[in-house]
């Protein structure tokens, strides 16, 4: 944490201190006695009024899980009578690897609190990420060179956020939906075929800024076919277009600082783009949109197919989806989609959840 993020209140830590009470919280899982799921499933709690005798028997503590493998009866926690009887446990320790917020909306015990913090219900993440998140200096530093030496006397930026598996090849049809969606929609120019003679005139030959496209991928694949297309054809309209991607390390390379702080510098940088195009199901994209209030262009995977009509779409909103949310109301087994207004079901993980503008 420390070596990626600034801590981000004065005289405040993102860290417990040494002396805190609960040892070995960082190994709790699917296994750990106290997880509140598995003491609701095999009966140990119970939700109902919990009086003075009651209250001497709960655990000192509960281990809230929401990971992506969370259970049914981890998913309690966001009903209402499971809140009112974790208020009474002293210490709530969660693990997750989610974005869990468009599940707090649909707690009516929260619901008159987030309403003043956030009005705006689409800008939750963004407004969260601006205040927490801040790049240690040394990300600062990666952050800054880069963006000095390549995109700061661009006209305007696009950002093409490309999520792929270590173990996938490169695709020529994924290349292909790229193309297609940021011509298509008009964020990047189209090329003059090869039989064309050469670029079309501008008004300011040599003085044009040009667009830079900036790239994030684990794989070099794809920036090295984008940077082809605008280098070995000219533009239908003259625009100069430059082509980057900060690094390519291939494979994913957990718990290795410098692996991780140019990841976060990615993500930073995609997040100040003008545009931005992102895979559809991509936490990597969503932190980016979030962070940069934008609604992405987004690839979506079960439509790598150039003859469709649409090889991208716009995003509801900038909020990020919440994989693995609750399916139904707790209490009348409503689809937890339609609870609210501004909870609704993300469009490339429909069983996902999202925070939207309700008037949209």
């Amino acid at each position: 944490m420390a070596e990626l993020f600034c801590e981000p209140f004065p005289n405040t830590s993102w860290l417990l201190p040494p002396g805190f009470p609960l040892v070995s919280y960082q190994g709790f899982y699917l296994s750990t006695p106290e997880r509140y799921g598995k003491m609701r499933e095999n009966g140990m709690l119970r939700t109902g009024e919990v009086n003075g005798s009651a209250a001497a028997e709960l655990p000192a503590f509960a281990y809230i899980h929401l990971d992506h493998n969370q259970t049914d009866h981890d998913k309690l926690f966001f009903c209402d009578d499971d809140q009112r009887l974790m208020s009474s446990i002293q210490w709530l320790v969660m693990r997750t690897d989610g974005y869990i917020a468009p599940g707090l909306f649909l707690v009516r015990a929260f619901q008159e609190e987030l309403d003043g913090l956030f009005p705006e219900r689409d800008a939750v993440f963004h407004h969260l990420g601006r205040y927490l998140f801040h790049p240690t200096n040394r990300v600062w530093g990666l952050i800054t060179r880069y963006h000095d030496a390549h995109l700061a006397r661009a006209r305007r930026v696009v950002g093409v956020q490309v999520r792929v598996f270590p173990w996938q090849d490169g695709s020529p049809e994924l290349l292909e939906q790229i193309k297609t969606c940021t011509q298509k929609k008009k964020l990047l120019p189209a090329v003059l075929e090869e039989e064309d003679d050469g670029p079309a005139v501008t008004t300011t030959p040599g003085r044009a800024k040009p667009t830079a496209v900036l790239i994030t991928s684990l794989k070099a694949w794809y920036y090295d076919k984008i940077k082809a297309v605008y280098w070995e054809r000219a533009t239908a309209n003259g625009e100069v277009v430059v082509v980057d991607q900060p690094s390519h390390e291939e494979i994913q390379r957990y718990h290795v600082k410098s692996h991780e702080r140019k990841a976060w510098a990615e993500v930073y940088l995609l997040s100040t783009a003008d545009t931005l195009v992102t895979t559809a199901e991509s936490t990597f994209g969503y932190v980016a949109q979030g962070l940069g209030g934008m609604r992405p262009w987004v690839l979506r995977m079960g439509m790598i197919n150039t003859t469709v009509s649409w090889p991208c779409s716009r995003d509801m909103s900038m909020e990020p989806c919440y994989h693995v949310a609750p399916v139904y109301d707790c209490k009348r087994r409503r689809d937890a989609g339609k609870i609210v207004p501004h909870v609704r079901h993300c469009e490339d993980w429909p069983t996902g959840l999202k925070l939207v503008d309700p008037k949209d």
